[in-house]
């Protein structure tokens, strides 16, 4: 590795049954043809994410809809599942393909369990709850994977300290539940938890259509965001650089190379003196281009 390279972590979000099944293959051979390794972090349960379309009645979410032609983006199989007939199981019936993912190099964490059931009420779940569904999604994965998932990644940013405070009985090495600027240990009432390694960047629904971003400048805003001393960490989904916008995606990687960037998973991210970590601790707020709150890194909203 020259040492001129930047390093970027690179967070794959893997939503829905049809991200799974159509847009983790495709990642798979774009990112072997780079010859890159990332980490996907899988929704591993009943695919319900067609109920999210009861937030058109939210103005937020509306605009949000339009804004990404989240329609065109996504399909109508995805934003009707679980609306009129029960959602899929996506590990059941993809096991496979999660496999596949983690014999190609890369590294596999937990997103979800229910993408749709966290998103929308994890802020009014009882500590049992939360406990719960995270036990669902890692004995869904140990099953396929025939190992505890060393790493996990809550759907939405949706998290609060009880998340953080749950997830310690899964021995996650780290969790990427917040948004952020760098690697922290959090600490909760003088106890210490996992490491949380914060997306820092940008997604594609966050900033598409907004401040003239279309997707014929994406690619060039995104590399523009990427800079060097700093955590740099990119989230993409499967649903959205594995199917629809492959081909830009494609095109950022060869891009990305010739300015010296380089992905690789997010535990290569880590330290090997973990203790060398600052402490932090996490805290909730809103985030521009999303809609609601999203959990956040405490020292960025001080």
């Amino acid at each position: 590795m020259a040492d001129e390279d930047i390093i970027v972590g690179l967070r794959v979000d893997v939503d829905t049954f049809r991200g799974t099944r159509d847009g983790v293959p495709g990642l798979l051979k774009i990112l072997n043809r780079h010859d890159l390794h990332g980490t996907f972090f899988f929704s591993v349960g009943p695919d319900n994410m067609g109920r999210h379309l009861w937030r058109l009645l939210k103005p937020a979410f509306l605009l949000k809809m339009l804004r990404s032609r989240a329609a065109s983006l996504y399909g109508w199989d995805i934003l009707l599942r679980g609306t009129f007939w029960p959602g899929p199981d996506i590990a059941k019936k993809l096991a496979p393909i999660i496999r596949d993912t983690e014999a190609a190099g890369h590294e596999v964490g937990l997103h979800s369990w229910d993408h749709h059931r966290w998103q929308m009420h994890m802020q009014r779940m009882s500590a049992g709850q939360i406990e719960q569904d995270i036990r669902l999604g890692v004995d869904s994965l140990e099953r396929i994977l025939e190992s505890s998932p060393r790493c996990s990644a809550v759907a939405g940013w949706k998290a609060n300290q009880q998340v953080v405070v749950e997830k310690s009985k899964f021995g996650f090495v780290y969790n990427s539940d917040c948004r952020g600027e760098s690697i922290f240990r959090p600490v909760i009432d003088g106890v210490e938890y996992a490491p949380q390694i914060p997306a820092t960047l940008p997604t594609y629904d966050e900033v598409i259509g907004q401040n003239g971003i279309t997707a014929d400048n994406y690619n060039e805003h995104m590399l523009g965001l990427i800079v060097p001393d700093r955590l740099n960490v990119l989230t993409i989904h499967a649903e959205v650089e594995g199917i629809v916008c492959a081909e830009m995606f494609d095109k950022f990687l060869a891009a990305a190379k010739a300015r010296n960037i380089r992905f690789v998973p997010m535990s290569e991210l880590l330290p090997d003196d973990l203790s060398t970590l600052p402490i932090d601790s996490v805290t909730t707020a809103p985030l521009p281009g999303r809609e609601g709150w999203v959990c956040w890194q405490a020292s960025q909203l001080t």
